[in-house]
């Protein structure tokens, strides 16, 4: 079974910063490719960022490249993403997600249907 849990979320004033983190097993974290996605009211989802914690491998979209920085806890099977320089428009609810990795395919954030299991999610709200 796989189970990722996300925390994390909050609300912040534009230009501020707030770190998720996304927890799941030694098994998924290690041979999953893990991903962050978001959602805002009324749009489609996105992806934001993916990692394949064994060979450090990441991936940004390039909405948020240059603010947001994926990084692994090995110790604790926990994915983070740090989110610096927040803007109204990434208002969200923000999702980690886990699918097999396969070294043909990478590890992206690109396609959300790739992505079989999925975490309850966290809030991440930024004013202006």
């Amino acid at each position: 079974q796989v189970t990722l849990v996300e925390s994390g979320g909050g609300a912040v004033q534009a230009g501020g910063s707030l770190r998720l983190s996304c927890a799941t097993s030694q098994y998924v974290y290690s041979t999953y490719c893990i991903g962050w996605f978001r959602q805002a009211p009324g749009k489609e989802r996105e992806g934001v960022s993916a990692i394949f914690t064994t060979d450090n491998i990441t991936y940004y979209d390039a909405a948020v490249k240059g603010r947001f920085t994926i990084s692994q806890d090995n110790a604790l099977n926990t994915v983070y993403l740090q989110m610096n320089g927040l803007k109204p428009e990434d208002t969200a609810m923000y999702y980690c997600a886990a699918t097999w990795y396969k070294r043909a395919m990478g590890c992206t954030a690109e396609v959300g249907a790739d992505f079989p299991y999925w975490g309850q999610g966290t809030q991440v709200t930024v004013s202006s």
